[in-house]
């Protein structure tokens, strides 16, 4: 079995643990991700446990380096207006790690946001520097992945999608959910990335479900590109892409008025956040996010997020 590598808090000191049979065995203080994974001091045997009660944190780091790939589903991609076929190119961004947050803490939609969305999805740990083109397989694929965590990659589709800023959509702080755990991965397990279930739920309403197995462009792929783009280094993660389900919904109509020159700013946004609502699918106040992966047959499983929206009194006042 893999290690569930827990960072968290007690009486306001972070500091680093293992869970083993339900039970949480502290490690060490905190530090970056990377130290630990390079470290392999998760394999000490002289461990104290834990019996208060603790406060889970990020298990990535701020120092890492959060990259994504968009639109790496086939669902996700018809519900975005493009053909449900793997593309010929991946699709790459990135997020601010300072839009990291806990898997318990609260998701804060930004006041002048409208339109926040959700997007579950698997995190690959980087296990070793990268700094030259690679080629990465199924057979090798475990010296470069450390482990495995979810994310949530939530968006201001306003802000995406109006203002064509993905990393400003992507970014603000709370907008990456980590954890509640790194499920550091041994080397016979690697090939259960390709066959784990994502669930995403909003208020106990099933919003995402599918299998890693529908990735359109498949880890090994992925990471071998991203070598020859640039540098990865322990504790960075890659966000693998999120399936159907999300709150954001194109059509042929929508995507003509998103690429409409003639509309000003004003009315391509008014046109867009009704439209988008519609669906009833975004998030408001006080909602619920729960998320979770695992493998079908309960040999992996990386836990469950459960992260509640707060938005601002005018948010309140204007959503209900």
């Amino acid at each position: 079995m893999g290690v569930k590598l827990i960072r968290y808090s007690l009486n306001d000191e972070i500091s680093w643990g293992i869970e083993e049979n339900e039970k949480l065995y502290r490690i060490s203080s905190d530090q970056p991700l990377k130290e630990i994974i390079q470290s392999k001091i998760y394999e000490i045997e002289d461990k104290e446990q834990v019996k208060e009660t603790v406060n889970i944190c990020s298990p990535i780091t701020k120092d890492a380096q959060l990259f994504c790939l968009g639109a790496n589903y086939g669902t996700h991609r018809e519900e975005c207006g493009l053909d449900a076929n793997k593309p010929p190119f991946n699709l790459f961004f990135s997020k601010a790690s300072s839009s990291l947050t806990s898997a318990t803490s609260d998701i804060i939609c930004p006041p002048h946001v409208e339109l926040l969305d959700y997007e579950i999805e698997l995190g690959l740990v980087i296990k070793q520097t990268i700094q030259e083109a690679v080629h990465v397989t199924e057979g090798n694929l475990a010296d470069y992945v450390a482990g495995l965590v979810i994310m949530n990659d939530i968006s201001a589709r306003d802000v995406q999608m109006l203002e064509g800023q993905w990393l400003k959509g992507k970014s603000y702080r709370t907008f990456a959910p980590a954890g509640p755990y790194v499920y550091l991965l041994d080397e016979d397990e690697i090939q259960c990335i390709h066959n784990l279930e994502i669930i995403l739920k909003v208020n106990e309403e099933v919003r995402q479900q599918a299998s890693t197995i529908q990735l359109l462009y498949k880890p090994a792929e992925t990471l071998t590109e991203f070598s020859q783009l640039l540098d990865l280094h322990p504790g960075d993660v890659i966000l693998t892409g999120t399936t159907g389900g999300v709150g954001l919904t194109l059509n042929e109509e929508m995507v003509q008025i998103l690429q409409d020159k003639t509309l000003n700013f004003k009315e391509k946004k008014q046109l867009f956040v009704e439209n988008q609502l519609q669906s009833n699918r975004y998030l408001r106040h006080n909602d619920v996010i729960e998320a979770t992966i695992f493998s079908e047959d309960g040999h992996i499983h990386l836990g469950t997020q459960r992260n509640r929206v707060v938005m601002s009194k005018v948010e309140k006042q204007g959503r209900g």
